[in-house]
């Protein structure tokens, strides 16, 4: 029963579906700003380092799945794969850039960085764009939904654009 809706290569899929997981909630991580503003629930910031701390743990499944299931832990594949497939250099940008944001999401980190913990957590921006290239570069045929993650991702980064330009003239 589960083989079939795996498909006809469980492991690619497993390996895809963490990713896409991973993004998906990487992308919700980022609508909760919008959404406070939007409605004026503050307790919607509260939830969103451990939502980005689940996007985290997806995105290092996915990465570990792609490890163990399709190279099998072969360094000098691996390092192959990386110099030569342009989205999974990409990928490996994005996780490497991630690591550190999810390091330093707990209460001591933010208290001992200050306003460099802001900083550093900017990062997100960059990463999330990575993330979606990734995605597009990875789909051979059927770009329709890195595609749709890439306009939920626009419309997010706009959002914070326009807040930041025109939400301090008020």
């Amino acid at each position: 029963m589960y083989q079939e809706t795996l498909g006809a290569n469980p492991l690619e899929a497993i390996i895809r579906g963490l990713g896409d997981w991973g993004l998906r909630i990487l992308l919700l991580t980022l609508a909760i700003s919008p959404l406070r503003r939007l409605t004026g629930w503050g307790q919607l910031l509260r939830l969103r380092r451990m939502i980005g701390l689940f996007s985290y743990f997806y995105i290092v499944l996915h990465l570990f799945a792609y490890l163990w299931f399709d190279q099998f832990f072969d360094w000098t594949e691996i390092w192959f794969d990386i110099l030569e497939r342009p989205f999974i250099t990409i990928g490996m940008v994005a996780v490497a850039l991630l690591t550190p944001l999810a390091i330093t999401s707990t209460k001591g980190w933010i208290r001992r960085m200050g306003k460099n913990w802001k900083r550093l957590h900017l990062l997100i921006y960059p990463i999330s764009i990575f993330a979606i290239i990734h995605f597009f570069w990875m789909v051979k045929l059927d770009i329709s939904e890195p595609t749709l993650y890439a306009a939920i991702l626009t419309i997010l980064l706009s959002e914070r654009v326009f807040n930041t330009l025109w939400g301090k003239r008020k």
